[in-house]
This record gives C-alpha cells, structure tokens and sequence, in this order.
C-alpha cells in the first residue's frame, strides 16, 4: 500500500460531540446567543475537525511549497521564472508577506522546494524534496507524469506528518511558483466544468493581453492533453505543478490527522479541488481563509461548499490569507475559552435560557 493509499483509508469524519460540547459553552457566555457570527461558526468547527473543546491552537503550520511550471515559457506572467527562486530565499530569509503575517499570527512557515527550475543553495529551513525542475510546458503535452503527481502528493503528505510529530495542530496551505495560477485555472475549468475565460485572471499581474496568452494557454492546454475530471490525478498529472500536487498531499495529511486546514486563496483552492474528488469525506476539515479576487476562486468555493472567512481583495498565495484566518481563528479560541459565563460573572441570562445559563 502506498503512502497515498493508506492515508486515504484513514480520513476521519468531524467530530459531532465536540460540535455539540462548543455550541453548548458558547450559549453559556456573556453574549446573545449568535451574536459573534461567524466567530461563532468558526470555533465550532475547529472543535468538529480536531475533535476536542475547547481545541488546540498552539502551533499552527503554513506549508509555503515551491516549483515552477513550463507553461511560462507561453507568456503567461509577468514576471520571469528566476522570481521563483528568489522568492524561495526571500521566504527563508524571513523578508516575504507570508513571514510577517505568519509572524503575527504565531504561525510557523515550512517552506519546501517540490520543483524549483533554478538551483537553491543549502539551507536549514529549507526541506528540499524536488521532484523534478519544473513541470514540462503543459501546452504541449503532460505537465508531469502520474508517477510524479503522486510522488509530489506523497511529500505533502510526509511534511504535515513530520510536522505533526514536532506538535502540528492546524495546517495552513501557501505556495510560490511563477505561472501557477494558468496551471491552477486549468485544473478548476477540467475539474469543475466551467468555461477558461470565467476562471483565468490576472495572476502576477498581466494586462489584457496577457491574459489573453493565460487564456489561450489554458484552452489549448486542456485540448493537448483531454484530462478525465473523473480522474483526480490524471488532470493533476496533465495540467497541474508539484506544488499544487504537494498541497494536495498537505490538505489530505491535514484532514486525516484531524488537523484543521485552512486554505489560502485560489492555487490552495485548486489543490483542494483535487483532494476533495480523492477523498470527499475530507471536505469537512477544510476552513477557506478569504476570498481571492481572481475570478476562479469563486468557482472554487462554490463547488467546495465553503464560505471564505475574510475578503481583503488579496491575491498574492505565499499562505498570506491563511496566516490571516490563523489570527482569527485564535480570536475565536481566546473568545471561547476566556470569555465569562453567565454564572461565573454574575449576569442575568435570557429568562428563556435560564436552565442553561451554568
């Protein structure tokens, strides 16, 4: 049995009693009952997923994977595919968007080279598990090998549980990869149905012309490589990247040790497209941090079910928007564990909720 296969025999279901152990100590605080709206929601289900009341939150981990993609070699960025690297060290140097959110949140950063074109020098923070460098220009034929995805999928896989055993209890998802959002609009137009022009955006910034070459990229793409969305890693393999595939590993690792996961923003979301269509069972565990202003991202929250938590118009990936919802989600456990009730504080509850108020 592979590494894959053994842990898709072993996502756990939410957890009904702790669901129902967080509402009922909610009800007993000092507040109208829902009256911190989806702060509310948003302990409850980090209750459900981990399975305790109040839940852990005292490590949280971003996965900030890296890899590039041959696509870019169609004029899909703005930017040239060195800024993939650079970037890498820019993350490891503490410089980047992600580090000072994660910072502030009290969130760890990983960060994983899966694909990196350019060679990066040794460094301790960084877990380099390439696969390859670089996927091959997915026009033209198949980004990667299915022996690929799934070896990309497997070292997702082993950094959530090498860092489950330092003390994990919430993963977040990041990545950087220069031309990842034409491959993620790829994955989410073979996966969802919709059209190219309605889930292929700006990315790094191009103008219309730019996205014109995003959007004919895509579709030319699809029609080289006819990826079976009855197949979840068949259209990883043909139109995904190695970080998109070690995020799919991250977010099933995540679900099946009962981790929340919080997902950035549009590429986390495409991973989770895969991940959900590998393992439906682990949509339960999946928290979706904001709102990307790249237009397929809504595609992407639609066909998941999920509501995003904050909508800031952000679109950078790295895991900014996860290192965001970390924040919030320890707002929501400080409120559930430090608020006072209405007997400790001596407040008079609703006379409809006076046997419950304890």
């Amino acid at each position: 049995m592979t590494a894959l296969q053994k842990l898709l025999s072993i996502v756990a279901l939410p957890d009904a009693g702790a669901e129902v152990e967080a509402r009922r100590r909610l009800d007993q605080l000092t507040k109208p009952p829902g009256s911190l709206g989806r702060l509310e929601e948003l302990v409850v289900r980090l209750c459900a997923i981990s399975g305790a009341c109040p839940p852990s939150l005292r490590d949280p981990v971003i996965f900030t994977l890296a890899a590039d993609h041959g696509v870019v070699a169609q004029g899909v960025s703005a930017y040239p595919q060195i800024v993939t690297s650079q970037m890498v060290e820019n993350f490891l140097r503490g410089g980047a968007a992600v580090n000072v959110l994660a910072r502030h949140a009290g969130a760890r950063v990983v960060v994983a080279d899966l694909g990196v074109a350019a060679p990066l020098p040794s460094h301790p923070g960084l877990r380099s598990s390439k696969v390859a460098p670089g996927t091959m220009d997915m026009t033209r034929g198949p980004a990667m090998t299915r022996a690929e995805a799934v070896q990309a999928v497997e070292v997702g896989i082993a950094l959530v549980e090498a860092e489950r055993g330092r003390g994990a209890d919430l993963v977040g998802t990041g990545e950087m990869g220069i031309g990842n959002t034409t491959a993620a609009s790829a994955l989410v137009a073979a996966l969802t149905g919709a059209s190219v022009e309605s889930v292929t955006g700006p990315g790094t910034g191009v103008d219309a012309e730019g996205r014109r070459r995003k959007i004919e990229a895509v579709r030319r793409a699809l029609e080289a490589n006819r990826p079976d969305p009855a197949d979840a890693l068949d259209t990883l393999a043909k139109v995904g990247g190695f970080e998109i595939a070690g995020l799919v590993g991250v977010i099933l690792a995540g679900a099946a040790y009962r981790l929340p996961v919080v997902l950035d923003g549009f590429i986390a979301g495409a991973a989770a497209l895969v991940a959900v269509r590998l393992k439906p069972g682990i949509r339960g565990a999946l928290l979706a941090a904001h709102r990307s202003s790249e237009p397929g991202h809504a595609r992407v929250l639609e066909d998941l079910g999920l509501e995003a938590y904050l909508d800031l118009r952000m679109r950078l990936g790295e895991g900014t928007g996860a290192a965001l919802c970390i924040s919030l989600a320890r707002a929501a456990c400080s409120m559930l564990n430090e608020m006072a009730t209405f007997k400790s504080a001596g407040v008079t509850g609703r006379a409809d909720q006076s046997g419950a108020a304890g």
